[in-house]
């Protein structure tokens, strides 16, 4: 199967500062990314994370958000009190207190946790544990077959996916899934190399993706089988 890639993309009122969080707690590096946009690189088991100019709507909770590992209670104190330095802020979203995973929120609201040590489903996937989404179990095959990634999880209409050499884990929920309203603020992007535009995009209808429009840029934009849109671009 050909090579493809997968980027978060968040819209965000700041983009260079918001990237610039996220490097400083992921101990990565920034690169520029188009006219605005600022990128952290991902590898073959990671995805890049992209921030682009944005007005992010709130509506409700974002159907997306990063699970970060941590290796033992010290070493999850001291995560969480670099996220709050960096800018972040504790976020009350009904968590019991016996819970052992601490909810945060970035300097633009976005949801992210981070996980206690001990966690058997997120071990050995890296600091960046997890893109977790809201979605069903239709959606979280839809993503297996179009990235070409194994099944690593499917019981009790929750899924998840993960590159065939291991590392961060994007799951799904399942449902139900909270209506879609407006621009998805947090989004796939789909890169693939050696094919053409046409091939890639007909692959992914077949898989059951839905045509939406083209931006300017040449960037296709397809909605996954639970309305969420997507950017593909072809290299």
């Amino acid at each position: 199967m050909l090579p493809r890639h997968l980027t978060l993309t968040l819209d965000a009122r700041h983009p260079t500062r918001l990237a610039r969080f996220w490097a400083d707690l992921l101990g990565q590096d920034t690169v520029e990314d188009g006219t605005d946009g600022v990128r952290l690189p991902g590898t073959d088991t990671r995805p890049d994370l992209r921030f682009v100019p944005g007005q992010p709507h709130r509506t409700g909770p974002h159907r997306m958000h990063l699970h970060l590992t941590s290796d033992s209670p010290d070493d999850q104190r001291l995560q969480v009190a670099r996220a709050i330095a960096l800018g972040g802020s504790h976020l009350d979203v009904g968590q019991r207190p016996e819970e052992t995973h601490v909810v945060l929120a970035d300097p633009e609201g976005n949801e992210f946790c981070v996980i206690g040590p001990g966690n058997t489903f997120l071990a050995g996937c890296g600091r960046l544990g997890e893109v977790a989404c809201d979605g069903t179990r239709e959606v979280g095959l839809f993503w297996s077959r179009a990235l070409g990634w194994p099944l690593v999880w499917d019981q009790d209409q929750e899924t998840a996916v993960q590159a065939p050499h291991g590392g961060t884990k994007v799951a799904w929920g399942g449902p139900p899934v909270a209506p879609q309203r407006g621009r998805n603020p947090q989004r796939f992007d789909l890169a693939a190399a050696g094919t053409d535009p046409r091939t890639e995009v007909d692959r992914l209808v077949a898989l059951g993706a839905t045509r939406l429009d083209a931006t300017a840029d040449g960037v296709v934009l397809l909605a996954d089988p639970d309305g969420n849109a997507f950017g593909v671009t072809v290299g």
